[in-house]
């Protein structure tokens, strides 16, 4: 890859060079603006609209970060991915045998010159709701009878509970309760901001003060050091590197362990940060890619947050792919004739077919679930083959081959597009901004020649009933998989519910887990146990149905009757068509600044338009099982009191009568309701926006001059500097073609590594 790390280069890229350009120009019309009309008792709606205009743009953060996560079970390896892909052998803890990462950690790199860490703790109320939730969890009113206290003694859930009071409050903390532990003092030093910050000039150093918070060892484990004595209090970690080429301001990999969190918050925050990942790789070492139900979990997790969150590529990471024990795939390889003649050409061989399998499983499964024009159907490939281990010792495999460059690439190219696209934009939208500024300063024309206006209100009122019906079109095709969907789970909750309440081994071990998921209406995490979901479980068969309607709604790409952020892109051209020929009718130069800046406010304030629909997606996708959450919480709430002999039976009995009386009372029915409801508040929600910010542009454009001009500062030698911006748009855009086409060029000329020697 040296080739293409070439043209990462250290200078800045030509697109950061027209931001820090656009800004520059910005503020310094910012500032002449301000100083005209400083001492003015009344200052024209058009000026304050201007004004406030420029400072949001001025102050309009670089680059909404792209936060990739690396999903996957304990032990996977995603510490040990993430140190290889910035370059740092041991900077992330790598579990072990006595030691797993505890919590979520996020990384980047920033303008900083020292290593930096941020540890978050729980708030003291989010604590105290935690700890109200564990010695509920642990109380027992009555004397259990001997089935149920093998059971108690053995159950992974109660271990978990004892062992954070321990760490926290020492031994013994697990026989006090709640009022009790209030008032104890925790072992560890907690700061007032709840915020532990680290910082070091190298990163061994900060990675040797980071790992006690980061690591929880086994409860088996005798060591104990003062940093481990507040770990369930951790909330995340928020890690800063220098500035890297490696990985770029504006990344963030974000290490997720596990299915979730006992904590609420913790919990919350893992959803909320799977959502938020513009990429998820889903990581499984290659020992338990081919089948295992986590995961199986972990990639159905993958694929809800695409539909229900950010989320635009999803790939599968297959990691420690150098492990290979040679005498057993010799023995059962069916691959053609060729013999093989060395561990790493056996490794090479059975990765190469690691790909093609579970390349196309995978795309078999995305296929059920997203619709079939959604761009990660598009990849040629969305699956790679790693080796941490060997990227630093390269005893079987090159570099390349390890495929730790592939993803930096990967990294890299999302980072420039997204950069591009953003820079465009910001420039487009400050040249339309400085149009209007240089002609409120322009004195040919007199106050009374404004933009002539007639006809276009009226054509946006009926645009904007056109966009009503088209909304709805749009959410019309969810209704029937929404009734087959409810259909279906009605036939089908009592298996499911079954399924998730019947243990092989019976009752052993279950009974506290069963009251931890009534504790927490329903759902049950921790890092050592599968995700439990009971409300997901039951309304699985009615996301069966949805799932790729659903996706298409809010996929982006050529107009259809069901894609809805299209519409709202044909709506913005109508307008600024209509734009256009009032432009080209009146001929004015006055008129014409006018018109082109509207053009231009017209899509920013569309434009913004597409991230509030993907914040309500979330709402509206989880809308069903919420619902079901909150029917099903007093049947929840009647089986965490029960105690005594054969409780986990008569909790069991309570869920199950519960579940059947509320879907007898038509809990699905009312589910498939509120999703619709969510659904047309989304489309008011659209309308409403539409209708007050075209309304704000309408009258700007057809204000008189006492409310639009205003004598103001010379600022023709910033619009000309913008215009020239501009016009370099396109300059950049064609430079980045013909640079890609060399690097292309180069990457194929180039001859192909040999591996390593053999010993």
């Amino acid at each position: 890859m040296a080739e293409t790390e070439d043209f990462v280069g250290q200078e800045p890229h030509p697109d950061e060079k027209l931001e820090t350009r656009t800004r520059r120009v910005l503020s310094n019309t910012y500032q002449k603006l301000i100083q005209s009309v400083f001492l003015d008792d009344s200052i024209p709606n058009g000026v304050k609209y201007l004004i406030n205009r420029l400072l949001t743009l001025i102050e309009k953060p670089s680059l909404d970060a792209i936060y990739i996560g690396l999903f996957g079970s304990t032990g996977a390896g995603k510490s040990s991915l993430i140190n290889a892909i910035i370059q740092q052998a041991m900077f992330l803890p790598v579990s072990g045998e006595s030691l797993c990462t505890s919590c979520i950690v996020q990384v980047r790199s920033g303008c900083c010159e020292q290593y930096e860490a941020k540890i978050h703790l729980l708030s003291d109320q989010e604590w105290k709701e935690e700890l109200k939730t564990l010695t509920k969890l642990l109380h027992r009113t009555e004397e259990l009878g001997g089935e149920e206290v093998d059971a108690w003694d053995r159950d992974e859930v109660m271990e978990e509970a004892i062992w954070k009071l321990q760490i926290l409050y020492g031994n013994g903390a697990e026989k006090k309760n709640y009022e009790e532990l209030l008032r104890a003092k925790p072992k560890g030093k907690i700061p007032t901001s709840r915020i532990i910050t680290l910082k070091a000039e190298e990163a061994g150093e900060l990675s040797v003060k980071l790992d006690p918070y980061i690591r929880t060892k086994r409860r088996d484990w005798l060591g104990e050091s003062a940093e481990t004595q507040i770990w369930p209090l951790i909330k995340h970690v928020e890690v800063t590197l220098p500035k890297s080429e490696l990985i770029p301001e504006g990344v963030v990999l974000v290490d997720i362990p596990g299915t979730g969190d006992f904590n609420s918050k913790r919990d919350e925050m893992w959803k909320k940060t799977i959502d938020k990942c513009s990429v998820i790789w889903v990581i499984s070492d290659i020992e338990r890619v081919s089948g295992g139900r986590a995961h199986e979990d972990l990639l159905n997790e993958s694929i809800k947050a695409c539909q229900r969150g950010f989320c635009r590529d999803i790939a599968l990471v297959v990691t420690k792919t150098d492990k290979l024990y040679l005498p057993e795939y010799l023995r059962e390889r069916k691959v053609g004739n060729q013999a093989i003649q060395s561990q790493r050409e056996a490794v090479l061989e059975r990765n190469e077919m690691i790909k093609i399998q579970r390349n196309r499983i995978l795309k078999e499964k995305l296929k059920r679930k997203l619709p079939v024009d959604c761009k990660v159907l598009e990849a040629s490939n969305v699956v790679y083959t790693v080796s941490a281990q060997e990227y630093w010792q390269q005893a079987l495999l090159t570099e390349e081959e390890t495929e730790i460059p592939k993803l930096r690439e990967y990294i890299r190219k999302r980072l420039l597009d997204k950069k591009r696209r953003m820079v465009t934009k910001y420039v487009t939208e400050a040249f339309g901004l400085l149009l209007l500024t240089d002609s409120f300063s322009c004195t040919d024309n007199l106050p009374s020649e404004y933009l002539h206006m007639s006809g276009l209100r009226g054509f946006v009122e009926e645009k904007i009933q056109l966009l009503e019906k088209a909304i709805d079109r749009c959410f019309a095709p969810i209704v029937q998989p929404l009734q087959e969907g409810v259909r279906n789970a009605r036939t089908s909750y009592r298996r499911i519910l079954g399924a998730c309440l019947v243990r092989s081994r019976g009752n052993r071990g279950f009974h506290q887990t069963l009251k931890a998921v009534c504790l927490k209406n329903g759902i049950y995490a921790s890092r050592t146990l599968a995700r439990i979901d009971l409300n997901a479980a039951i309304t699985q068969p009615i996301y069966d149905q949805i799932d790729p309607v659903f996706g298409g709604i809010f996929r982006a790409g050529t107009p259809t009757n069901s894609a809805l952020i299209p519409h709202i892109d044909a709506f913005k051209h109508s307008l600024q068509e209509k734009m256009m020929e009032i432009g080209i009718r009146n001929g004015r130069k006055h008129d014409s600044y006018k018109k082109s800046f509207l053009i231009q406010e017209i899509s920013a304030i569309l434009g913004g338009l597409e991230e509030h629909i993907l914040r309500k997606k979330r709402k509206i996708y989880e809308s069903l099982t919420t619902s079901v959450q909150n029917d099903l919480k007093p049947c929840y709430e009647e089986a965490a009191q029960i105690t005594g002999k054969k409780a986990c039976e008569r909790m069991k009995d309570i869920i199950r009568r519960g579940v059947d009386r509320q879907v007898a009372e038509g809990m699905f029915e009312r589910a498939q309701e509120r999703m619709q409801h969510q659904f047309q508040q989304l489309k008011n929600g659209i309308t409403e926006k539409v209708k007050s910010s075209i309304a704000t542009m309408l009258t700007l454009a057809s204000s008189q001059g006492d409310g639009l001009y205003k004598e103001l500062a010379d600022v023709k030698s910033e619009y000309k500097e913008m215009e020239k911006l501009h016009r370099s748009l396109r300059e950049v855009a064609e430079n980045a073609v013909l640079r890609q086409g060399m690097q292309d060029f180069l990457l194929r000329m180039s001859p192909s590594k040999a591996g390593p020697p053999r010993t």
